[in-house]
Protein backbone atom coordinates (compact mmCIF):
# COMPACT_ATOMS: atom_id res chain seq x y z
CA UNK A 1 0.00 0.00 0.00
CA UNK A 2 1.20 3.21 -1.20
CA UNK A 3 2.27 5.67 1.51
CA UNK A 4 4.32 9.04 2.20
CA UNK A 5 7.03 8.97 3.79
CA UNK A 6 8.55 12.66 5.44
CA UNK A 7 12.30 13.21 5.26
CA UNK A 8 15.08 15.94 5.42
CA UNK A 9 17.82 16.46 3.22
CA UNK A 10 20.06 19.93 3.60
CA UNK A 11 17.75 21.34 6.12
CA UNK A 12 14.66 21.18 3.19
CA UNK A 13 11.95 18.46 3.81
CA UNK A 14 10.16 16.56 0.99
CA UNK A 15 7.67 13.93 0.72
CA UNK A 16 7.93 10.34 -1.10
CA UNK A 17 5.44 8.08 -2.13
CA UNK A 18 6.12 4.68 -1.78
CA UNK A 19 4.80 1.44 -1.47
CA UNK A 20 8.45 -0.11 -0.82
CA UNK A 21 8.82 -2.00 2.32
CA UNK A 22 10.14 0.30 5.26
CA UNK A 23 13.64 -1.02 5.56
CA UNK A 24 14.02 -0.30 1.57
CA UNK A 25 12.81 3.10 2.02
CA UNK A 26 15.29 3.96 5.23
CA UNK A 27 18.23 2.20 3.42
CA UNK A 28 17.33 4.62 0.36
CA UNK A 29 16.94 7.43 2.18
CA UNK A 30 20.38 6.96 3.81
CA UNK A 31 22.29 7.13 1.17
CA UNK A 32 20.45 10.24 -0.57
CA UNK A 33 21.14 11.65 2.53
CA UNK A 34 24.96 10.34 3.08
CA UNK A 35 25.67 11.59 -0.86
CA UNK A 36 23.88 14.94 -0.63
CA UNK A 37 25.40 15.87 2.62
CA UNK A 38 28.79 14.60 1.60
CA UNK A 39 28.35 16.61 -1.00
CA UNK A 40 27.42 19.90 0.61
CA UNK A 41 29.71 19.83 3.49
CA UNK A 42 32.96 19.95 0.75
CA UNK A 43 31.47 23.10 -1.12
CA UNK A 44 29.67 25.89 -0.81
CA UNK A 45 27.43 25.31 -4.29
CA UNK A 46 24.05 26.02 -3.94
CA UNK A 47 21.71 22.92 -2.88
CA UNK A 48 20.17 22.16 -6.49
CA UNK A 49 23.94 22.03 -7.80
CA UNK A 50 24.83 19.75 -4.97
CA UNK A 51 21.74 17.47 -6.07
CA UNK A 52 22.78 17.50 -9.51
CA UNK A 53 26.00 16.22 -8.34
CA UNK A 54 24.90 13.66 -6.15
CA UNK A 55 22.86 12.08 -8.71
CA UNK A 56 25.38 11.93 -11.39
CA UNK A 57 28.01 10.27 -8.28
CA UNK A 58 24.97 7.56 -7.80
CA UNK A 59 23.76 7.50 -11.68
CA UNK A 60 27.64 6.37 -12.67
CA UNK A 61 27.42 3.65 -9.51
CA UNK A 62 24.20 2.43 -11.15
CA UNK A 63 26.07 2.05 -14.20
CA UNK A 64 28.81 0.36 -12.81
CA UNK A 65 27.28 -1.62 -10.99
CA UNK A 66 25.17 -2.85 -14.22
CA UNK A 67 27.80 -3.38 -16.19
CA UNK A 68 29.35 -5.72 -13.75
CA UNK A 69 26.50 -7.35 -13.39
CA UNK A 70 25.74 -8.14 -16.59
CA UNK A 71 29.70 -9.42 -16.80
CA UNK A 72 29.04 -11.16 -14.17
CA UNK A 73 25.88 -13.11 -15.87
CA UNK A 74 27.61 -13.58 -18.74
CA UNK A 75 30.15 -15.61 -17.05
CA UNK A 76 27.86 -17.75 -15.05
CA UNK A 77 26.19 -18.70 -18.55
CA UNK A 78 29.35 -19.33 -19.95
CA UNK A 79 29.83 -21.31 -16.97
CA UNK A 80 26.83 -22.92 -17.04
CA UNK A 81 26.87 -24.00 -20.71
CA UNK A 82 30.20 -25.85 -20.31
CA UNK A 83 28.83 -27.98 -17.35
CA UNK A 84 25.94 -28.62 -19.56
CA UNK A 85 28.30 -29.43 -22.73
CA UNK A 86 30.57 -32.23 -20.07
CA UNK A 87 27.34 -33.72 -18.99
CA UNK A 88 26.07 -34.38 -22.26
CA UNK A 89 29.33 -35.68 -23.49
CA UNK A 90 29.62 -37.95 -20.22
CA UNK A 91 26.36 -39.47 -21.34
Amino acid sequence: MERVVKFEVLGQEYPLYTDAPEEDVQEILGLVKSQLEGQGHRSSLPVNKVAILASLNMAGKYVRLKRDFEEYRSKIQESVDRIQYNIDQAL
